[in-house]
């Protein structure tokens, strides 16, 4: 007896398979290779605009109390109203990397540097393990109007 058309067991060959497999293959290859440097250009630009926030909050410091911080503490450490300097924060915060941001007042005691060290918590480096400081972040928007 034959089997009736109905009744066959229907369902994909090899070649078919190997077809979608090579088809998602390439689409996993092109977000990989699109979506990764976006990844790591978000944790510039978030490192960026915490170590502006964090220069903004020295400078309100330093408007308040005629100095400039020995560190970054007093600036998470609640006043009497429960207010710190650094939105509301009451821990130091760390870069997008995990380490903790560094902070040095110069000896003339009215300028200062607030950076990270990158992805490799290294100094120096290129690329994703840069160096990113309020010192750098303006001289590339000096750099950006000159350019205009």
């Amino acid at each position: 007896m034959k089997p009736s058309p109905s009744s066959r067991r229907r369902g994909f060959t090899l070649a078919e398979l190997m077809v979608v497999v090579v088809i998602l293959g390439l689409l996993a290859t092109l977000v990989v290779r699109n979506v990764v440097p976006a990844l790591f250009e978000a944790k510039h630009k978030l490192a960026k605009a915490e170590i502006m926030n964090i220069s903004q909050a020295v400078q309100s410091y330093l408007i308040k109390n005629g100095r400039l911080p020995e560190s970054l503490e007093p600036l998470v450490t609640p006043d009497e109203n429960g207010v710190t300097y650094i939105d509301g924060r009451t821990e130091i915060p760390v870069d997008p990397w995990g380490f903790p941001y560094h902070y040095e007042a110069d000896p003339n005691g009215m300028t200062y540097t607030i950076g990270s060290l990158g992805k490799d918590g290294e100094p120096g480096g290129d690329g994703d393990s840069a160096d990113i400081s309020n010192k750098t972040i303006a001289n590339e928007r000096t750099a950006t109007e000159r350019g205009r």
